[in-house]
């Protein structure tokens, strides 16, 4: 499991999404953090293990980095895009 980590900016927009956006963001977060190199994808198309990551959902699309080095590695969230 990769722990979750995003800046406050983040976080408000997290905040201000509509209910059903919410939701549906942090069923995806739980499963991203449990195997984020299959269940995102490259930001650019060389490299399959670039740890800059996207994911888009119904409501949102988010741009991730993915951490694997000791001691913990993290999934930090770094931006949420509103597509409502």
């Amino acid at each position: 499991m990769y722990k979750l980590d995003y800046p406050k900016a983040v976080e408000a927009v997290w905040d201000a999404l509509p209910d059903e956006a919410q939701a549906e963001l942090e069923r995806a977060l739980v499963v991203i953090c449990q195997a984020p190199w299959t269940h995102t994808q490259p930001r650019s198309s060389d490299d399959l293990y670039d740890i800059e990551r996207t994911r888009a959902l119904q409501y949102t699309a988010l741009a991730l980095l993915v951490i694997d080095e000791p001691p913990v590695r993290r999934v930090y969230l770094l931006n949420i895009d509103y597509l409502g």
